[in-house]
């Protein structure tokens, strides 16, 4: 197996994963020895006074905003929704390409009912006062360390449903803030709802952008999404798991032979 190359885009998605370690782990320490605390900042007004939620809130925000106004050092994976980053490919197949799309779209739909049925045991359980605020901010936190490492390490999604070979062609790639923020729907305030919102806003941008030009989210129809043309190149570390893990199998039915 070939070593891993440290792109420019790969070190940026580590660091951003050592970012995120560092919230989770900051969160998660509140959530153990101080959950009144945590519960009752997540519950007053925003304008109450500066919190270390204000922080939080505005970095998920901006991150959000970078996602609804892209710039071109984004990854791919991103970008390719834009008619700035597509190259098409001479003579592609429409009938091909409208046949990926209508898959595809039945996987997504998939995803996001696993997804909603998955989330709406939360809900339940925040109904009942099963659970309160502060768990629901710490799944928050959570599905946001999650996000990354589902793009480095392994995603579910991709393995099990879409089948995408990366996340450069990932179908429901910019999924993943509603995905993040779908616990905020339950708690009633500016907080909440204004991330579970704007959430929406990616998502909707996204969907629009796929329906409107599906040429740019396939790799039969797009240049920049092959991988004899890609930069990012942060399926690496996935791709290296994958072949140990594959190896291994084979060992051990060659052993068992």
């Amino acid at each position: 197996m070939a070593r891993i190359i440290k792109t420019s885009m790969m070190k940026r998605y580590i660091l951003k994963l050592w970012m995120r370690i560092v919230i989770f782990l900051g969160v998660l320490v509140a959530y153990i020895f101080h959950k009144e605390w945590l519960y009752r900042i997540v519950t007053q007004p925003m304008w109450m006074k500066i919190t270390p939620l204000h922080i939080l809130w505005l970095i998920f925000m901006v991150i959000m905003l970078v996602h609804i106004f892209p710039f071109d050092k984004l990854s791919m994976a991103l970008r390719k929704a834009e008619e700035r980053a597509y190259r098409e490919v001479p003579n592609y197949s429409e009938l091909e390409m409208h046949r990926f799309v209508k898959e595809q779209n039945i996987k997504a739909w998939k995803v996001m009912l696993v997804w909603l049925l998955f989330n709406c045991i939360f809900g339940v359980l925040y109904l009942f006062k099963i659970i309160d605020n502060a768990d629901l901010l710490m799944l928050t936190v959570f599905y946001f360390l999650c996000d990354y490492i589902c793009i480095l390490f392994y995603c579910p999604f991709q393995s099990v449903i879409m089948k995408n070979k990366c996340c450069v062609n990932c179908r429901i790639y910019d999924w993943g803030h509603f995905m993040m923020f779908t616990p905020m729907l339950f708690i009633r305030n500016f907080f909440s709802w204004s991330l579970f919102f704007t959430s929406c806003v990616v998502l909707i941008r996204w969907e629009v952008k796929y329906a409107k030009h599906p040429e740019r989210f396939w790799s039969g129809s797009n240049e920049v999404l092959k991988c004899n043309n890609c930069r990012d190149k942060t399926c690496q570390i996935k791709n290296t798991l994958k072949y140990k893990i594959k190896k291994r199998k084979l060992k051990q039915m060659s052993e068992s032979c």
